[in-house]
């Protein structure tokens, strides 16, 4: 991992993943009828979809198995890292910016209704790391 790249690649994967919790939220808001589509999120998301930047090793380790495989992987490592992000959280700010409340599980940090989410979003993370690594590949060139 090139150590110059790693917190621009950083900045990118906390901003792609607040636009698409925005996005997500906005269109679930549908489900409940408002048309208004309203997004949101929070700002703490950034720091933490960033920390895909970390996947990438891992994503250059598997790049031969399967895609069952690596979205598994992938999604069981994004519930680890909800939670530990949603239980530091609680203890840095006393409480969990994120509630699943009744579908949810430990202390309502994590719902197994996000299971294929997280694996799509693993997925699409190794296409965001392929772009990148071109991107800045021929960015080195020049």
């Amino acid at each position: 991992m090139n150590k110059t790249i790693t917190p621009y690649k950083y900045l990118i994967y906390g901003l792609l993943g607040i636009c698409l919790e925005i996005f997500w939220t906005g269109f679930q808001s549908l489900l409940y009828s408002d048309y208004t589509m309203e997004g949101r999120t929070y700002v703490w998301m950034f720091f933490i979809y960033g920390l895909a930047v970390f996947l990438e090793p891992l994503q250059d380790k598997l790049k031969e198995e399967n895609f069952f495989f690596r979205g598994t992987i992938y999604m069981l490592l994004i519930f680890f890292v909800e939670l530990a992000a949603g239980l530091m959280l609680r203890s840095l700010i006393g409480e969990c910016p994120w509630n699943y409340g009744a579908h949810g599980l430990i202390y309502s940090i994590i719902t197994p209704y996000f299971i294929p989410v997280w694996f799509v979003l693993g997925l699409m993370f190794e296409k965001v790391h392929d772009f990148l690594d071109a991107i800045f590949s021929l960015y080195h060139q020049s």
